[in-house]
């Protein structure tokens, strides 16, 4: 290693003690940990001025703990994965560990909470504005047929050592996969925030007499705590309307029982800013390392991941994870949640 690479990197880790030795920007990192925020969102949680937050955030964005990406007319921040073979990985994944096992102060939690209700506000406007044209604009992303069948075939593969007893799926929409989940389940359970999305899917459950099915209203994942521990959790396209995707995964983990399976669908990252408007996204889709790293510390192990492409240049991601034994010698004597990377590398 020559003289100028060393110290190269003695001033990026210079930089990034900086950014990590305030405790203001330590309480950021944690609430980024939940979801991507943009400033005056930021500067809601944490209760100060827009010039202080933006601040903190180039400090913290010079230091490689956060990034920013555009999401429609509007700029988010979220935490930075630890770049391999840099020479603060360790630190930063460290930090990151440390941050996640703390609570979060009790006012800024409560600020947290009103931001995320203020945006599943809008998503339940949405949807009661939009519930009958909404299918044949979400077509326009995303035939049904095609990432349901592959949704199925996880789920059958998972189902060979998960008892079928009962299956969640959140946000069923109009209820076209609640026919199958009913023919692999003895007790299926539908949880949606619209009442005219759980209309629709009514019909169509009344329609195919699906008497083992059960629509409730309510919102996830404040709704979920009332509702009984599933073998199996379904999100299909569903998590990029949510507000917060990262605390949606952890409760559908707290959801499961002991080796239940997620499987989820939804949207690759992309740029198609039309879809806002047209289908009342919240995401512009999701990079497959964050989806793997929400899972990871949320307890739950990457089983499988299918690509598929879809029309109008979309692709959706189709995997399936697993909950971790709370007692993992009951089950082999070494189950573990393997690391992002590790996980990574299954795709």
């Amino acid at each position: 290693m020559n003289a100028a690479h060393r110290e190269q990197q003695l001033d990026s880790l210079a930089a990034f003690l900086k950014a990590a030795g305030d405790p203001l920007r330590l309480e950021v990192l944690q609430v980024l940990g939940q979801n991507s925020f943009g400033v005056l969102e930021l500067c809601e949680i944490m209760a100060m001025k827009q010039s202080g937050m933006s601040h903190h955030l180039k400090v913290l964005a010079q230091a490689g703990l956060v990034e920013r990406r555009r999401e429609g007319n509007s700029i988010f921040y979220r935490r930075r994965l630890p770049p391999p073979q840099a020479p603060t990985e360790r630190l930063h994944a460290a930090l990151f560990e440390e941050l996640d096992g703390r609570a979060l102060d009790a006012g800024t939690g409560e600020r947290l909470t009103g931001v995320q209700a203020q945006r599943a506000a809008q998503s339940r406007a949405f949807f009661a504005r939009h519930a009958d044209g909404l299918p044949r604009q979400q077509e326009l992303i995303a035939e049904y047929d095609q990432y349901a069948e592959q949704a199925c075939e996880l789920l059958d593969r998972a189902l060979a050592s998960t008892p079928a007893g009962l299956a969640l799926e959140i946000g069923p929409g109009d209820g076209r996969f609640l026919g199958p989940l009913a023919a692999r389940f003895r007790r299926v359970l539908a949880l949606d925030n619209s009442e005219a999305m759980l209309e629709q899917a009514r019909r169509r459950v009344t329609g195919a007499g699906l008497t083992n099915v059960e629509l409730v209203c309510g919102e996830w994942p404040q709704d979920g705590r009332r509702l009984p521990k599933a073998d199996a959790v379904v999100l299909n396209m569903v998590l990029h309307h949510l507000p917060s995707p990262a605390g949606a995964l952890a409760a559908a983990a707290d959801q499961l029982t002991d080796g239940g399976v997620l499987v989820l669908a939804d949207l690759c990252r992309h740029d198609q800013r039309w879809a806002y408007d047209a289908c009342g996204d919240f995401w512009l889709g999701f990079d497959e390392a964050d989806l793997v790293d929400w899972a990871g510390r949320a307890g739950l192990a990457l089983r499988e991941s299918l690509f598929l492409a879809m029309r109008n240049g979309f692709q959706v991601q189709v995997r399936s994870f697993e909950r971790v034994s709370a007692n993992p010698g009951a089950r082999d004597g070494n189950v573990r949640v393997p690391s992002i990377r590790e996980q990574s590398g299954n795709e």
